[in-house]
């Protein structure tokens, strides 16, 4: 007779806990950019909406920028290290193959034995690292999760690039999940479409720049972030209509009952675009921290989140829906109820 395997439970309900953020010192403006690109300050607004970003220092790393968002993360939720049972993070900028950045992490925040890994969505990253956690809450796998988006796109970004340059940049955010007495997360709205992953990609893979430091010596040109920014904008503004309104009817929750649309931040244009095709209430705050952050891919939904909680453009326990798109060309999406804000 075959053995019975014990089956685990978790909570009914789950919420995110507890948020921080990580920005780094450096602000770079529109203008330090804008020369190497042969654009302009106006240039750069009027197609992304972007007045700054940040880009990390010397000392400033995926690792780092990490360990200080979760800090704050983990005391907003009043919850101790040793109380976080898995770390995700979510990041397309960590530099190697392996190992995965996430046990550092872990190790760094004094998690020795904690369960740690790595997802590579893209800038859809941190909604998949979410839906992750909240799985894993409500299973019994764990009972508190750390989720951590975190790019240093300038380490990726050929600055003389004009559809790129002006995009990205760097920091961090994670948010802690765990059990609810009533439900903060909603269910999931995912998927891919790979027919499309030409248009955000690394020109080339790793393989191919070995071979060419073998064949043609150290002129070789290292790969870079590259992207089609008409497909994206294309797809982005009129195809994430249907995951927006699925995510919405999934979670029982009206348009109309929305406080906030807390998107990616890809593009400031993507932005308006949903946000008109969606018809908000006039009452609905629409996240626009890509004007002083600019993309910073897997960290920009946190990082808008904090933004408007310490703006008060919303307020803890406010319905929120998050969209995120990018690379793969994957997506996700859920509404939320918003944390309260970080310490």
């Amino acid at each position: 007779m075959p053995a019975s395997i014990a089956a685990i439970s978790g909570a009914k309900h789950t919420a995110i806990l507890g948020l921080g953020v990580y920005r780094p010192s450096r602000i770079v403006t529109n203008d330090e950019v804008a020369g190497p690109i042969d654009s302009s300050d106006e240039w750069i607004r009027t197609r992304s909406g972007i007045k700054t970003r940040r880009f990390c220092g010397p000392d400033e790393t995926v690792v780092s920028m990490s360990v200080d968002a979760s800090r704050i993360a983990i005391e907003s939720a009043g919850i101790a290290p040793d109380q976080v049972d898995c770390v995700v993070v979510a990041t397309s900028t960590w530099m190697l193959l392996t190992p995965a950045a996430g046990p550092q992490i872990a190790t760094e925040l004094g998690m020795n034995t904690t369960a740690a890994f790595d997802v590579s969505a893209g800038c859809a990253g941190f909604c998949h690292g979410l839906s992750l956690a909240a799985d894993m809450v409500k299973s019994g796998t764990a009972r508190h999760v750390l989720v951590v988006g975190v790019e240093k796109l300038s380490d990726t970004i050929d600055m003389t690039d004009r559809t790129t340059a002006f995009l990205f940049g760097d920091g961090a955010g994670a948010v802690v999940v765990g059990p609810s007495e009533v439900n903060g997360i909603g269910p999931t709205v995912w998927g891919s479409e790979g027919d499309k992953s030409d248009a955000i990609r690394q020109t080339k893979d790793w393989v191919e720049f070995f071979k060419e430091i073998e064949d043609l010596g150290l002129d070789a040109r290292r790969p870079y972030l590259t992207m089609e920014g008409t497909t994206v904008f294309r797809w982005a503004a009129h195809s994430l209509e249907k995951v927006c309104r699925e995510s919405l009817d999934r979670a029982g929750v009206a348009v109309e009952q929305l406080d906030a649309l807390i998107p990616h931040q890809a593009n400031g244009r993507i932005t308006e675009v949903m946000a008109r095709i969606l018809k908000l209430p006039d009452n609905c705050a629409v996240a626009n921290d890509i004007e002083e952050m600019g993309n910073t891919s897997a960290a920009s939904i946190p990082l808008a989140m904090d933004t408007m909680l310490r703006k008060g453009e919303a307020k803890p326990g406010d319905t929120a829906l998050l969209i995120a798109f990018g690379a793969g060309l994957s997506y996700a999406s859920q509404v939320v109820s918003l944390p309260g804000v970080p310490v």
